[in-house]
């Protein structure tokens, strides 16, 4: 199922141009430009996608998955999905970038208890910061963040900064990866 998600994943998400062309979150210039919503929305990648965070978080007594809106939500739901049809529940929950200022004053949308067991996931991670958000609001709500998982490293420092908050912490696919399948695809490029 990788070899799926990374060739989906390098034809709907991934650019590359020899020049830093692309303005990234940061402001900083980048040679790589990564959205993944185009396959975390796509029915196909949600499929893969759902059952590769699955397998990532499956073992480790989970009862939630979920990180900063929007994001790690397509992903949230579809490993929840995944998780039904494996007859082994984890709630999916949305973090919100901003608090919500009626209602229930939370950070956190979910179906879950303090204390709960959380991963914390996220599309793309270059120096970890959205991701890192998550993890300081799940454990503000009293959530136990035990895991996070990257759909996407860029290999620019963010997984090391994600596991200073957090030792298991991985990611499904690398920007190598997706870089040696771009290459395949654009050999004239």
């Amino acid at each position: 199922m990788k070899h799926k998600l990374i060739d989906l994943l390098c034809r709907k998400s991934f650019q590359f141009s020899k020049e830093p062309v692309f303005k990234l979150a940061s402001g900083r210039m980048s040679n790589f430009y990564i959205n993944c919503k185009p396959v975390t929305l796509n029915p196909q990648g949600m499929f893969i996608i759902g059952h590769l965070i699955f397998d990532a978080i499956k073992d480790s007594n989970i009862e939630g998955v979920g990180g900063l809106t929007f994001g790690a939500d397509p992903i949230a739901v579809a490993t929840a999905f995944v998780s039904g049809l494996k007859e082994k529940p984890i709630n999916a929950f949305s973090i919100r970038k901003t608090i919500k200022d009626h209602g229930i004053i939370r950070w956190i949308e979910c179906d879950l208890k303090q204390g709960s067991r959380v991963a914390i996931i996220d599309d793309v991670a270059t120096t970890g910061g959205s991701t890192i958000t998550a993890i300081e609001r799940a454990r503000s709500e009293g959530m136990e963040v035990v895991k996070a998982v990257i759909l996407v490293d860029r290999q620019e420092g963010g997984l090391d900064n994600i596991r200073k908050q957090i030792s298991d912490a991985s990611a499904i696919v690398t920007r190598d990866e997706l870089l040696a399948c771009w290459n395949a695809l654009n050999p004239d490029k």
